[in-house]
């Protein structure tokens, strides 16, 4: 009976991990993009409003950890321009 219990919530924990990798990579693929979009925009073209909005996007994108930023930036194969 034991055995079976641990064999369900391994199930159950395996099953959890991969749904929340699967969120990961989605969640990637969205701040790889938007990282994208960002670096290609031109603030002076851009209205007031997106312009704060960008903002914000970027400072949320620049405050994530190196190593988060380049899988997000390799999951849509960008590249990092300095």
């Amino acid at each position: 009976m034991q055995s079976t219990i641990n064999q369900e919530e391994i199930n159950m924990l395996r099953s959890e991990l991969e749904l929340l990798m699967k969120e990961r990579q989605g969640l990637l693929k969205v701040t790889g993009s938007a990282a994208g979009l960002i670096a290609e925009l031109d603030s002076h073209d851009l209205p007031k409003g997106a312009v704060e909005a960008a903002e914000l996007l970027a400072s949320t994108i620049n405050s994530l950890a190196e190593e988060t930023l380049k899988d997000a930036l390799n999951s849509v194969h960008a590249e990092i321009v300095q």
